[in-house]
């Protein structure tokens, strides 16, 4: 009896003890526990046909509610495997350097950059809306010797427009955006390529807005190095960026004369991780394997569908769009339909109208994402993405009937 008392005794006194602890140690925090973060978790639903990021479908959700694994793991590796031959597939090439970057399409396109300029080294952009000025200001930043070749927004590059660039410039490489979700253009690629070769240049290729939604083949069109998103028709949540090089371009980023100013980007790092370089893997960073989950799953629903179908239903649905748009009496900001990109269309703002106004109304009213323009386009259009999942006939009604009362209902300047 005695020993049992004496230990009620203890343990009372060694919860006293851990109790008054805690009262010390909590009576040091300056900052209380923030009352937001004691709440439950609420997302709003919306129907996001904006330009990005899209809404993820219940099989990709469902690979992002997995229980993670390491990263390092010879399970994972294998779900890389499966994500380069996606890659492969939906960007049309062999290329053995091909992986994806643990980032954004924006660390993509730095992981490109990173890697294949050097101070000094001649660069031609061009430039027809945001992600082309992007790309002159990562340049810029790591010294090389930039060049523009400029067109409006909304208008395309001819080949007699980059031929006379190249000629003019001789650089080491040349940048175009392939679907500049921005102004709403899709570039012509053919022959690009092979003129980037006859001036001894590398062609890199933006197609993070149009990635299974317009045509692009790698291999075939000459292209050097080819990135995207996970975020727009692969219908993945924003983090992962498939990126592509060619021998060429693996050539010059094997033979630098100095380090990438970057090692989370550094590709002889991360060809390793990858298991583009033949060598057993060692860590360079901590991948984001949900990420992984849902990249791989986004690929597979690609790979299932077929990229031409997904060309088709992509084209199908902006050419439904479009004409609903001018029913309504709203005019295309890209006046030529070949360079009307199927992913992202761009609606000149209407007379009278402030589009934030617009905006606003329709996401009040009809939980629907759609946005304005993006740096030379602000102000000047409005944008609807219809990407992968979001693709189809039904949004395309939705939206239109979302603009068709936000016109009847925003205030208009009549002056």
């Amino acid at each position: 009896m005695q020993g049992a008392v004496r230990a009620i005794s203890f343990s009372l006194f060694h919860a006293a003890r851990v109790s008054s602890s805690v009262r010390t140690m909590s009576s040091l925090l300056t900052v209380p526990p923030p009352p937001a973060l004691l709440q439950p978790l609420h997302i709003p639903q919306r129907l996001m046909l904006g330009p990005g990021p899209s809404n993820v479908p219940p099989r990709i959700q469902l690979a992002g509610a997995q229980q993670v694994i390491g990263h390092m793991h010879s399970e994972m590796f294998q779900i890389m495997d499966n994500i380069k031959q996606g890659i492969h597939y939906a960007f049309q090439t062999q290329n053995t350097l091909t992986l994806a970057v643990s980032g954004s399409g924006h660390c993509a396109m730095e992981a490109a950059l990173f890697n294949v300029l050097e101070k000094g080294d001649v660069f031609l952009v061009a430039v027809n809306g945001i992600w082309g000025e992007r790309a002159a200001d990562i340049a810029e930043r790591i010294g090389a010797d930039v060049h523009r070749l400029i067109k409006p927004p909304g208008e395309g590059f001819t080949l007699k427009d980059v031929e006379k660039a190249l000629a003019e410039h001789k650089p080491c490489l040349f940048f175009i955006t392939h679907g500049e979700s921005s102004s709403g253009v899709v570039q012509p690629l053919d022959g690009i390529g092979e003129l980037c070769h006859r001036y001894n240049c590398l062609l890199l290729v933006d197609s993070v807005a149009s990635l299974g939604g317009a045509p692009i083949y790698m291999d075939k069109q000459g292209i050097d190095i080819l990135y995207s998103g996970s975020q727009k028709v692969l219908n993945a949540p924003p983090g992962t960026a498939p990126i592509s090089f060619s021998e060429a371009a693996s050539k010059k980023i094997f033979n630098r004369k100095t380090k990438p100013p970057s090692l989370y980007v550094d590709l002889t790092w991360l060809a390793n991780y990858w298991g583009c370089d033949g060598k057993p893997r060692i860590y360079h960073h901590t991948g984001p394997v949900t990420n992984f989950f849902t990249l791989r799953e986004g690929l597979a629903m690609l790979a299932e569908q077929g990229l031409e179908r997904s060309w088709e239903l992509h084209r199908e649905n902006a050419l439904r769009l479009h004409k609903g748009l001018e029913a309504l009496g709203l005019k295309l900001f890209v006046k030529d339909p070949a360079l009307r990109l199927p992913t992202v269309t761009t609606i000149c703002v209407p007379a009278g109208y402030d589009w934030k106004d617009i905006t606003t109304y329709i996401m009040k009213n009809y939980s629907i994402e759609i946005t304005g323009g993006l740096g030379p386009s602000t102000g000047k259009v409005l944008r609807i993405g219809l990407m992968g999942y979001n693709s189809t006939k039904t949004n395309v009604d939705r939206v239109l009937e979302a603009l068709r009362n936000a016109l009847q209902h925003c205030p208009k300047n009549k002056m």
